[in-house]
């Protein structure tokens, strides 16, 4: 694999492929002391100098670069590496997706990170559990989706297949509008407060607030790439707030006690969210060989809240046609073998 970028998360997939996958991994990152740290740390197998001295031949090439360069960086990618999945780790992901169609580019976001940072942090467990989002177009091809949620899946972590526009949309809602709140929280905290000493805070406020300044250059980046998501979500933050303030003006107490419970409520019913559950079972389907039948068929059962948990591929003798396995909860599985049928009906 080429890995470009050898910071936490880079140097994290370069450690997780070689000790997990036994994958040959070769690095390239333009700070050359980093690209030595890599090197000692067995992070990679050899670095490159330069970008065009890598290998054509790779199986993956994941871009980990700061987020400014990514669409550079994938379209070089997608431009050099013959027959090889490009992919990324950034936080955002619909613009990415839509300026490289017919590439062999499909968008990756893993959820896991740490409060440190380069490669001298990296570690090969960091993916262990971790929800990793894949983002394919709906023409996609299905091989390279296939080598793709197989090489996620040996990192350690749980490949979930999102369209693009509704991962950068829950992206917003459940990490970037939070970052900002949490900014505007410590902002009104230390007016609140004036001149006076500060004084020892609980823990509701350390808890609301943790994230709040973390890693100004790439939370700028996050920002700028989702901006229009992130608007959208702090309008809704704010509305949702206005409301709260009408509440508590009305001097209602029964009214503020069900809305804390309605809060308390919803706040266990999205922490027990998961498009996982219990044993796995196969769906086993002949499908025509033609460009995206393979995403169509995921991010229709991800729309359905189903995860493929495992897929395999086999092609047919006559090449017309292949058999596409899928492994998801059993729970679902009447209802992903009924989305699948009814897509391959359509097709």
């Amino acid at each position: 694999m080429a890995l470009v970028g050898l910071g936490l998360i880079g140097g994290s997939v370069g450690l997780a492929a070689r000790e997990r996958l036994g994958a040959e991994v070769v690095g390239f990152d333009p700070d050359p002391e980093v690209r030595a740290k890599a090197l000692e740390r067995g992070v990679v197998d050899a670095v490159v100098d330069e970008p065009g001295d890598f290998p054509r031949e790779v199986d993956v090439a994941v871009i980990a670069a700061p987020i400014a360069g990514l669409a550079r960086h994938v379209a070089e990618a997608c431009a050099f590496f013959a027959g090889a999945v490009v992919t990324d780790v950034g936080s955002t992901k619909a613009a990415l997706v839509a300026g490289h169609p017919r590439d062999p580019y499909i968008g990756g976001h893993p959820l896991a990170g740490a409060e440190v940072a380069g490669v001298e942090h990296a570690r090969g467990d960091l993916f262990a559990g971790a929800t990793w989002y894949l983002t394919p177009r709906p023409d996609s091809e299905g091989i390279l989706l296939e080598r793709l949620h197989r090489f996620v899946t040996g990192l350690g972590a749980v490949p979930t297949i999102i369209d693009a526009s509704d991962h950068d949309r829950l992206m917003a809602a459940f990490s970037h509008v939070p970052h900002v709140v949490a900014n505007a929280m410590v902002a009104q905290a230390t007016r609140a407060l004036g001149g006076e000493a500060i004084p020892v805070v609980g823990p509701s406020f350390r808890d609301a607030t943790r994230v709040a300044g973390a890693n100004p250059p790439l939370w700028a980046g996050i920002y700028d790439a989702n901006r229009d998501a992130v608007l959208a979500g702090l309008d809704a933050t704010i509305a949702l707030l206005t409301e709260a303030r009408d509440l508590l003006a009305r001097d209602d107490t029964h009214a503020t006690e069900a809305w804390q419970a309605e809060a308390q409520r919803q706040r266990r019913a999205l922490l027990d969210v998961g498009m996982t559950g219990g044993e796995l079972t196969e769906i086993r389907r002949v499908v025509p060989n033609r460009p995206g039948v393979v995403a169509d068929l995921a991010l229709t059962l991800s729309r359905a809240g189903i995860n493929i948990h495992d897929m395999t591929l086999s092609p047919q003798p006559d090449f017309r046609s292949g058999e596409v396995a899928l492994w998801v909860a059993e729970e679902h599985h009447a209802r992903a073998r009924s989305l699948v049928d009814e897509v391959l009906s359509q097709s």
